[in-house]
């Protein structure tokens, strides 16, 4: 009976739900109307203190600056529209013309992104962003246009590494038995699984309940991340393996780029890729101020040898080298 009364209620929240979205898109198109300015609605997952919001705010000021105010930007932050995957669907539909998603979330989308999520793949900053604004990431940018998602710029999301509840993380043997969440990403999924631990997929916003409440003993981020979260507040061990440097990426649907004119797409690719160092630098002071915090908070920093780490992924390297295309796309990376 219980079983029975838990659907139900989850049914009408999800009916709820829905029609609240419906009237707040109502609402939303009601107050755009406006035949001199044409309004684009960005919605993502990031509180206001992140860097990458403040990325964002950059792009948003550039563009209406451009423009004289013909395009204005209203950004919904905190995940008030959905889940990176609810608003990429959004996207796609046109009800919402742009997010910015981690590359991981890209490649449930376009396969081509699952590149950027290889373990141990970038060397260091310098090398991902060679890479990211060199051919490589034009290719990937417009790779996804043909699943209604146009690319238009990558954001530092800086690299991630493991923190844990009960334990530190100092060799890839201390991540046996222990239950990691990770993003709902096969790549992540595989990373995790060959380094002995036990992959955890689930939303961002439900671990920090599952830390505290011992459904996972830990997880993987970056430091802004780690911050914002308050993860740190549970995970007293934060090891800099570098595993991954998963970009973030600016995406509008092509639904509404096709409503821009050349003029218009010029000036929001132009304020979008003028925004890209304003959000490098924001990164930069974030993560050194979010380091003052973590310290504070006794948070027990741990610098492993990486090697170790790396080796054990290999295979997933091998696997992703077993196609093609992916092939010759890694190793044109490997050789910039």
């Amino acid at each position: 009976m219980k079983l029975v009364v838990g659907v139900q209620k989850r049914f009408i929240q999800n009916i709820y739900w829905t029609i609240s979205l419906l009237c707040f898109f109502f609402l939303l198109n009601s107050c755009a109307i406006d035949t001199d300015k044409k309004v684009l609605y960005f919605a993502h997952s990031l509180p206001t203190t992140h860097p990458v919001h403040k990325g964002i705010v950059a792009m948003k000021e550039g563009l209406e600056k451009k423009s004289n105010g013909k395009l204005e930007v209203k950004i919904f932050p905190d995940g008030q529209l959905g889940t990176e995957r609810e608003v990429l669907e959004l996207l796609q539909i046109g009800s919402v013309a742009m997010t910015k998603v981690s590359a991981a979330s890209m490649s449930n989308f376009a396969p081509a992104y699952q590149v950027t999520s290889i373990p141990y793949l970038f060397r260091d900053r310098d090398h991902l962003f060679n890479v990211l604004e060199g051919d490589v990431g034009k290719e990937l940018l417009e790779s996804s246009s043909a699943y209604l998602l146009r690319g238009l710029c990558f954001y530092d999301a800086g690299a991630r590494s493991f923190y844990a509840k009960k334990k530190p993380v100092k060799t890839p043997q201390d991540l046996d038995g222990m239950k990691i969440r990770t993003m709902n990403d096969q790549m992540s999924v595989d990373m995790v699984n060959t380094l002995g631990g036990s992959a955890t997929p689930m939303a961002y916003g439900e671990l920090y309940t599952a830390l505290q409440q011992n459904v996972v003993d830990g997880a993987e981020n970056n430091i802004p991340s780690f911050v914002t979260s308050n993860h740190y507040e549970v995970c007293k061990y934060y090891t800099f393996d570098e595993h991954t440097m998963v970009p973030d990426v600016v995406v509008i649907g092509t639904k509404f780029w096709d409503t821009l004119n050349e003029q218009e797409q010029a000036w929001l690719q132009e304020a979008a890729d003028e925004s890209v160092e304003k959000q490098k630098q924001y990164w930069k002071e974030t993560v050194a101020e979010n380091m003052v915090v973590l310290k504070k908070a006794n948070v027990e920093f741990l610098y492993p040898d990486k090697t170790q780490f790396s080796i054990k992924v290999t295979p997933v390297m091998e696997k992703m080298m077993q196609d093609e295309k992916m092939k010759k796309v890694i190793e044109k990376i490997l050789a910039e």
